[in-house]
C-alpha cells in the first residue's frame, strides 16, 4: 500500500496517554493537515511519523515499507520545523546541501537539486547569505528548500508558519500550495490554525485529546461536522450553541423549541432518530437571517466590521449571546433590536454525547 499508513498507533508518557489506537491512511501525494487545539497529541503524531518519537504500540509504514523501529535517516521523510533549525555559520546552500552531503549525494547532482529548489522558492539570490542576514520568511523558505532537495517519499511540517507576521503566513500557505502542485508528493502538517488548515488542505484530521474526531475534505468538515467540537473548532466566527428541546414533529420531521421567545423550529432531521437526553442546536453566523417577520429577537450588543463583512454580538432574551452575520442592505448600530429566523436547512443538532445529527 502506497503512501502512509497507520495501525493503533499509540503512545504514552507514564500512565498519561496522549494518542490512544489511531488508525489512519494518508493517500499518496495528498495533503493532510492535523488540526486542533494545544495538547491534542497532532505534533507527537508527527513526530512518531518522522521517527522522532518511539511508539509505544502500533506500527508505521511509508511507502510500503514498515519504519515502526527505524531511525528517522532511514524513513525517507523530510521534516520542516517550527524554528527553521538552520546552521547560522553555513550559508543558505550549505544548510540546503548539509543532509545530502552525509549521504553521499554527488555534488553535481546537489547542485542540480539546489539550484532547482532555489529557482522555485525564490532563493537564487540568498544562496551564499548566512540565516543572520536573512528575514524570518527567507529563513523558513531555506527550511522548505532543504526539505525539497532531499526528494523525500513525503514533507512532514510542524506548525512552520506559527512565528511569521500575517502577510508573510499568507504568502508561505501560497508558495506551499504550488510546491505540492509541482511535486505532487505527500504532504502532513500540523497547524492549530484553522485557517491554514483550510487554505492548505486536501483532508484535514480534527483531532482533540489524542483522538480523531473527524476526517474529511475542508468544506464537508465545514458543513457537515461530525461532533460538537469540530463544529465550535472549524470557523470563525465560531458556531452558535442554544439548548433546546423537541417539540414534536411535522410530517416525521422533528420540532425543536428555543428556550428564548417559545420559538419553535422545524429541521430536516427524522423524528425519532436522536437518542433521549439534552439536545443543543448549533447553527452557523450567516445562516442567522435577520427577518422583520422573525419570531426570534434580540439586541445588539457589538457590531465587528471587518472590511468586506460585518458581525452582530446578538443578546436573546435569555441573556445568551449569539453571532450573527450582517447583509451589506443593513446597517445596524449597537443597541438595535433586531427580529430573526433561523435557516432550517443548515442547522446542526448535537445530542448528549456531542454527537452530531444532520437532517437529509
Amino acid at each position: 500500500m502506497t503512501g502512509i499508513q497507520l495501525n493503533g498507533v499509540t503512545k504514552r508518557y507514564g500512565d498519561t496517554e496522549v494518542i490512544a489506537g489511531l488508525d489512519l491512511h494518508i493517500h499518496e501525494g495528498e495533503f493532510l493537515v492535523f488540526l486542533g487545539p494545544s495538547g491534542c497529541g497532532k505534533s507527537t503524531l508527527l513526530r512518531m511519523i518522522a521517527g522522532l518519537e518511539g511508539v509505544s504500540e502500533g506500527q508505521i509504514s511509508i511507502g510500503g515499507r514498515e519504519v515502526t523501529d527505524l531511525p528517522p535517516a532511514r524513513r525517507d521523510v523530510a521534516m520542516v520545523f517550527q524554528h527553521y533549525a538552520l546552521y547560522p555559520h553555513m550559508t543558505v546552500y550549505d544548510n540546503m546541501a548539509f543532509g545530502l552531503r552525509n549521504t553521499g549525494v554527488a555534488a553535481s547532482e546537489i547542485e542540480r537539486r539546489i539550484t532547482e529548489a532555489a529557482r522555485m522558492l525564490e532563493l537564487d539570490a540568498l544562496l551564499k547569505r548566512r540565516p543572520a542576514q536573512l528575514s524570518g520568511g527567507q529563513r523558513q523558505r531555506v527550511a522548505i528548500g532543504r526539505a525539497v532537495v532531499k526528494e523525500p517519499e513525503a514533507f512532514l511540517f510542524d506548525e512552520p508558519l506559527s512565528n511569521l507576521d500575517a502577510s508573510l503566513r499568507t504568502r508561505t500557505r501560497v508558495e506551499l500550495a504550488r510546491i505540492h502542485r509541482r511535486l505532487s508528493s505527500t504532504m502532513i502538517f500540523v497547524t492549530h490554525d484553522q485557517i491554514e488548515a483550510m487554505t492548505l488542505a486536501t483532508r484535514i484530521v480534527v483531532m482533540n485529546r489524542g483522538r480523531i474526531e473527524q476526517i474529511g475534505a475542508p468544506l464537508e468538515i465545514y458543513r457537515h461536522p461530525a461532533t460538537r467540537f469540530v463544529a465550535g473548532f472549524i470557523g470563525a466566527p465560531a458556531m452558535n450553541f442554544i439548548d433546546v428541546e423537541p417539540a414534536g414533529e411535522n410530517g416525521g420531521r422533528l420540532l425543536i423549541r428555543l428556550p428564548v421567545d417559545n420559538v419553535v423550529i422545524p429541521t430536516t432531521i427524522a423524528a425519532g432518530s436522536l437518542p433521549p437526553g439534552q439536545l443543543t442546536l448549533g447553527v452557523r453566523a450567516e445562516h442567522v437571517v435577520i427577518d422583520p417577520d422573525g419570531a426570534l429577537t434580540g439586541r445588539a450588543e457589538f457590531i465587528e466590521r471587518l472590511g468586506d463583512r460585518s458581525l452582530a454580538h446578538v443578546s436573546l432574551a435569555s441573556n445568551q449571546l449569539v453571532v450573527i452575520e450582517i447583509p451589506r442592505e443593513y446597517e445596524l448600530q449597537a443597541g438595535d433590536l433586531i427580529r430573526m429566523s433561523i435557516d432550517a436547512a443548515h442547522l446542526h443538532l448535537f445530542d448528549a454525547s456531542g454527537m452530531a445529527h444532520h437532517g437529509g
